[in-house]
């Protein structure tokens, strides 16, 4: 097989699983309420549970990624995934429901890391950044389509759209594992020992958790879309309703449409500066939100609102392409596994504390959530600058002199 089908069979499950994510996350709490009869309380409990095990499991699945590669940490991933949406059904008793749960959240919070692992024993350089920025973008459209469909599962009637929707999940996810599974390994298989260092080296690599403590910070931006942004857009803002699918509308078209053309243009700076500069575009759009309530409600406001969410959604683009190449490059390749888990524990902290500290906030008052956001984003991006200089020259990027820049 040709290094191009592989890639495309790779960018498919990609988008696959994008789809079953689009369909499961926004009716999470609905979703498992209708297939299990758990009190609500009970689920959030048992997700947050969940949660947490997964958090836990995340050294785990560094080691795992190490070892066996991350064709194969993924594919399993996808594969465990499927089978938990396949038995969602059948989860009529709590500790089943916890079972259940806990396959569901340590297999998602899984698949991140041994995907990148993935693209960064697929490709180098270039054509690495395009692998990523393909997936980022991909991972956009592809919740776009999940949420159209879940909504047309609902349509057909409660019990009968939810038990489609389990069984829609579990289909997508087993055809993602088998696309992965055609991919062919990419590296020899690894050796009976362990890569030297473990996790030490990596708790010893300062530069290295500086970019994930970055990542920590910046990525309340990232959270702020669908925790605290509805709830100020109707409370202090005072427009409808649907003007928060609008922004998420507006998020997910252009990520999905200028990720990868952002993205090939972001790879002429060096990427701690770019990604840098993204969390500045951050700390412009938060200080915008923060203006919108003087205008009152109507038509200006509602405009004001798009516009802002646009800056908002570019500061993501310019962000998340050197962000995430970043953080693959700076992994040496023997503990990539680990580093990457890393550098997605940092991101699944901020997901964990988000709706805890952001709801504080938002019960404070408004200027109070957005000066904590601008001062979060722009803290990691001083933080990014100031590593920049102790970091390798491969690592920082950045097109040369007679470098060419592939075109997406």
């Amino acid at each position: 097989m040709n290094t191009a089908t592989a890639r495309r069979r790779f960018i498919a499950a990609s988008l696959v699983d994008a789809v079953g994510d689009g369909v499961y996350v926004p009716l999470t709490m609905l979703f498992v309420h209708a297939l299990t009869n758990q009190s609500l309380t009970a689920i959030g409990a048992g997700l947050t549970a969940a949660g947490i095990g997964a958090l836990a499991a995340m050294p785990a699945v560094g080691a795992l990624i190490d070892r066996l590669g991350g064709r194969r940490v993924y594919l399993a991933a996808l594969a465990l995934r499927a089978l938990g949406f396949a038995l969602y059904p059948l989860a009529d008793t709590y500790p089943g429901f916890l079972a259940v749960a806990l396959t569901v959240a340590v297999s998602m919070w899984a698949s991140a890391p041994s995907q990148q692992a993935l693209i960064g024993d697929m490709a180098r350089g270039a054509e690495r950044d395009r692998l990523l920025a393909w997936t980022r973008s991909l991972r956009n459209g592809g919740m776009g389509l999940g949420s159209l469909a879940a909504a047309g599962m609902l349509a057909f009637g409660t019990d009968t759209g939810y038990l489609a929707a389990a069984f829609a999940l579990a289909g997508s996810f087993a055809a993602a594992a088998v696309l992965v599974a055609l991919v062919p390994a990419v590296r020899p298989a690894p050796g009976p020992g362990r890569p030297r260092g473990g996790y030490r080296a990596v708790a010893a690599d300062r530069l290295y958790l500086r970019l994930a403590t970055a990542n920590f910070l910046i990525f309340f931006a990232y959270t702020a879309q669908a925790i605290a942004l509805p709830v100020f857009l109707t409370r202090d803002v005072g427009v409808p309703d649907a003007m928060a699918g609008a922004v998420f509308a507006v998020n997910t078209a252009m990520v999905a449409l200028l990720g990868v053309p952002v993205a090939r243009r972001m790879r002429r700076a060096r990427r701690p500066r770019g990604a840098a500069l993204g969390a500045a575009g951050f700390a412009l759009a938060f200080a915008a939100f923060a203006f919108l309530p003087a205008l009152g409600a109507g038509a200006p406001a509602i405009v004001a609102v798009l516009v802002v969410a646009v800056v908002y959604t570019g500061a993501e683009l310019v962000h998340s392409a050197p962000a995430q190449s970043l953080a693959v490059e700076a992994a040496p390749e023997p503990l990539r596994g680990r580093y990457l888990a890393t550098y997605q524990f940092s991101t699944a902290v901020c997901r964990t504390v988000a709706p805890v500290v952001l709801g504080f906030l938002l019960d404070a008052g408004a200027w109070q959530l957005w000066a904590f956001l601008a001062a979060s984003v722009l803290t990691g991006g001083l933080i990014l600058l100031r590593t920049e200089r102790a970091l390798p020259a491969h690592v920082v990027g950045g097109a040369r002199n007679g470098d060419v820049v592939p075109a997406a």
